[in-house]
């Protein structure tokens, strides 16, 4: 997959640029953890007047903890099904569903059905701190293996992603790009998407780079692992891996973007 350099587009994009929409899991960590090259990074986006939210495939319970205690401005979770605000712990619900509870015992049917045919299928650690998805680890299974377990899915009307650690079993409508664009309509609603970048590392962040929704997407350089199974690919590509890979744009966009005031400022402590 050849994708051009992000720093070849740097120059043109910074001065509008007002928001990063970031994955989490493979883009901001390293080796599956936050370093301090991430928190020096958010801090100088944000005295550049640029916010960034998350949005992650990760669980409510995760994401709550995630939003309070990383600068950001908010935090999207389990690809698109929740909305944690800036200053409120309460998360908003960005798909439609009725009853949490019956929505969960249909979500853990679909996912007994999968274990049916692969026995060996282990439910994530994350999955009881869920509200709108189910998911179960994705590590020792085949692309082939991971297309039946797509295909299983939606023949029973779910739909079925997967990143660098997770399988997720959700609602066929819910993808990180839906929920992200309700999010932008009600929270930024003076941003276009020319004011935004979107940025991720996998499968699950491929409704991030369609063009058409977000026409500034960035891939840190392991997107190109996945560079077959992509139907969408990012407008642009980091040099770096992992959050080397953001902290890459993220001193890019510094040294090219004015200082401007904060949008969407956090409470103190």
């Amino acid at each position: 997959m050849t994708l051009k350099p992000v720093s070849t587009a740097i120059a043109n994009l910074s001065s509008n640029i007002r928001l990063i929409a970031s994955d989490v899991d493979g883009t901001l960590t390293a080796g599956g953890k936050f370093t301090p090259k991430l928190i020096a990074a958010i801090e100088s986006l944000t005295q550049a007047g640029i916010e960034v939210i998350l949005i992650t495939g990760r669980s409510a319970g995760w994401v709550q903890a995630l939003n309070n205690y990383l600068p950001v401005s908010g935090a999207i979770a389990e690809n698109g099904g929740l909305f944690y605000g800036s200053t409120n712990d309460t998360p908003e619900l960005l798909v439609s569903i009725p009853n949490i509870t019956e929505h969960r015992q249909q979500l853990a049917e679909v996912f007994n059905r999968l274990k049916s045919q692969f026995p060996h299928l282990k439910e994530s650690t994350d999955n009881p701190f869920r509200l709108t998805d189910w998911t179960f680890d994705v590590g020792g299974l085949t692309q082939s293996q991971l297309q039946t377990l797509a295909e299983i899915c939606h023949e029973k009307n779910w739909g079925f992603t997967y990143s660098t650690v997770q399988c997720h079993i959700k609602p066929q409508t819910q993808d990180k790009a839906t929920g992200l664009l309700k999010v932008l309509s009600q929270y930024f609603p003076q941003l276009s998407t020319e004011n935004i970048i979107t940025v991720g590392d996998s499968p699950n962040d491929e409704s991030l780079f369609n063009p058409e929704k977000f026409p500034h997407s960035v891939g840190v350089a392991n997107i190109l692992h996945y560079s077959e199974y992509l139907n969408y690919k990012p407008a642009y590509v980091t040099s770096t891996e992992e959050v080397n890979g953001f902290c890459e744009l993220a001193e890019l966009l510094t040294k090219n973007t004015p200082q401007n005031p904060s949008l969407f400022e956090k409470p103190g402590c």
